[in-house]
């Protein structure tokens, strides 16, 4: 399901397109002929984290991705929290591991989901429980991680290039076998 902005969220009048000089110059927008509210459709800020336990990172899958695929601890900042509050909170929700550590790695673009994400480094400790909507977890030793073609995959080789190691990415048709959850038996 796609979700798009109709309506004003002040009047509920329909948005249309409509013109208007802004600080670049003209530019098209959903806005409201009734009472001039803008839908600015402006990125939306993600956490990601890069968690390592006792040397290790952790990767984790979503309940609802393909059985291959497993990728950073992510999340949407809470109104009032930092971004190192916020990590430290999804990680918590997310794994039940506690942060002692948070370090920025880097901003990077996720322009697919129309979002902006923050990166960290986190050193975290405890026992792994993951939240309903995570199903599996791995640890990975640094040499053994591979790095994948979008946005927390690039935050990953930037921190891997950090701890001296050249990250490797999955090959195209690695990458597709990932993202579709292909396993690795053979078939008959």
């Amino acid at each position: 399901m796609r979700y798009e902005t109709r309506f004003c969220p002040h009047c509920a009048t329909d948005l249309a397109p409509i013109v208007l000089l802004e600080d670049s110059g003209e530019k098209e927008r959903l806005r409201c002929p009734a009472c001039g509210w803008t839908h600015w459709n402006n990125p939306t800020p993600v956490l990601a984290a890069i968690v390592e336990v006792n040397g290790r990172v952790l990767l984790a899958r979503n309940a609802l991705w393909p059985s291959k695929m497993y990728a950073l601890i992510t999340g949407f900042m809470e109104a009032g929290e930092s971004p190192e509050e916020g990590i430290a909170r999804e990680v918590k929700e997310e794994t039940n591991l506690d942060t002692h550590a948070v370090r920025l790695v880097g901003a990077y673009e996720f322009l697919r989901m129309n979002q902006v994400i923050i990166a960290y480094h986190v050193q975290a400790e405890g026992d792994v429980k993951l939240s309903p909507e995570l199903v599996d977890y791995r640890f990975y030793e640094l040499d053994q991680l591979k790095c994948w073609p979008a946005g927390t995959g690039y935050a990953l080789a930037d921190w891997l290039r950090s701890r001296g190691h050249e990250p490797v990415f999955f090959t195209a048709e690695e990458n597709a076998e990932r993202r579709r959850g292909l396993d690795d038996a053979p078939k008959d």
